[in-house]
């Protein structure tokens, strides 16, 4: 029974400390991000463009920037794409799409590591998993990566120690 009592006093604490996400966001307040500081390779060689240059690129410039020659569709495609491309860009160069700034912002910070749902999945396995699921606030998403990483590598840990 004190056994019970204690696991259900850690699983307590670790669910209510680590249910804060922690990781890091930018508010769109503080610093809008252009589209002409955001950068995506282009072709094999790795050259760079901008997205503010790729949205307004013409498909013979694209073509010779990656060295491949388009098919029709393929220019169709290429076209529509930019399409999208200007409307998620307004007049100044920021983003109008919040799922665009966001997505660009996250990757600017380096992806959305959640410390709480490496924790979760660390020291409480499945259970971890499942309390990531549970947990509705911040970055749902990166949590439950994190904790089902947590949970392998703790599976991995285990698997190692009873071996």
């Amino acid at each position: 029974m004190k056994k019970t009592f204690i696991l259900f006093l850690l699983i307590t604490v670790f669910s209510t400390t680590y249910s804060s996400t922690t990781s890091i966001s930018v508010s769109p307040a503080k610093s809008f991000l252009k589209a002409t500081e955001v950068y995506v390779p282009i072709g094999k060689t790795g050259q760079f463009i901008s997205l503010m240059e790729l949205s307004q690129i013409k498909v013979k410039d694209y073509e010779a920037l990656t060295g491949k020659k388009m098919k029709f569709l393929d220019k169709v495609n290429f076209r529509l794409g930019q399409r999208e491309l200007k409307k998620s860009i307004n007049h100044d160069g920021t983003f109008s799409n919040k799922r665009v700034e966001k997505y660009f912002n996250k990757a600017a910070l380096g992806g959305a590591f959640s410390l709480s749902g490496l924790a979760l999945g660390l020291f409480l396995s499945l259970i971890g998993v499942l309390i990531a699921y549970l947990i509705t606030t911040g970055d749902k998403k990166g949590r439950i990566t994190w904790a089902w990483i947590g949970a392998a590598i703790s599976l991995i840990v285990w698997g190692a120690v009873f071996i």
